[in-house]
């Protein structure tokens, strides 16, 4: 989370929203739907905290076909993961939500789509043994801007998007409020 004011610079803030309750509570289940619900409620939670400022709240979701992922907890959840992703196209979701006064006054999903090469059980563990923790902090079990790079054969998106931001209609709102002078 970010706040932003024109006097100010940039701010990180933690939502502290629980986004499994939140994407149960609301039913939802489309991947673009549950990202930008989740990146609403996380503008909107600290926007009320602070209705003086611009909020960006953001996220992101995995999808492989109808099944949505979440991040591995352990090396063997990432494990499965990558087996479930080796060889096939996925979907990540990326939403961003701009927060002031408690509502939202801009939002964006913008989608990637990666396909992910076939990857041998030797492959897998190589890149688990390699990537080490990382591998939980992310969903996907990678990071497409370090070694997770070598898992891919395709890539069709936005380079931002796919890190987890629609940054150009970001800034491209955020000119527009004269929030950025550039």
């Amino acid at each position: 989370m970010l706040l932003a004011s024109p006097e100010t610079d940039l701010d990180p803030v933690p939502a502290d929203s629980d986004e499994r309750a939140a994407q149960q509570w609301a039913g939802l289940s489309t991947p673009g739907d549950v990202a930008a619900l989740l990146a609403h409620e996380k503008a909107v939670a600290v926007s009320r905290r602070k209705p003086d400022r611009y909020v960006i709240g953001a996220d992101q979701t995995l999808a492989l076909g109808d099944r949505l992922f979440n991040k591995p907890l352990a090396r063997t959840q990432a494990a499965e993961q990558l087996h479930a992703l080796a060889g096939h196209t996925h979907e990540l979701n990326s939403a961003v939500d701009v927060a002031c006064g408690g509502k939202i006054v801009f939002e964006h999903v913008a989608i990637a789509r990666m396909t992910m090469r076939p990857l041998p059980e030797a492959e897998i563990e190589a890149y688990l043994d390699r990537a080490g923790e990382a591998v939980t902090s992310s969903v996907g079990a990678y990071q497409l801007e370090g070694l997770g790079v070598h898992l891919f054969e395709r890539i069709n998106g936005v380079h931002f998007t796919i890190l987890g931001l629609p940054l150009l209609p970001l800034l491209a709102f955020l000119r527009s409020e004269k929030l950025l002078a550039v």
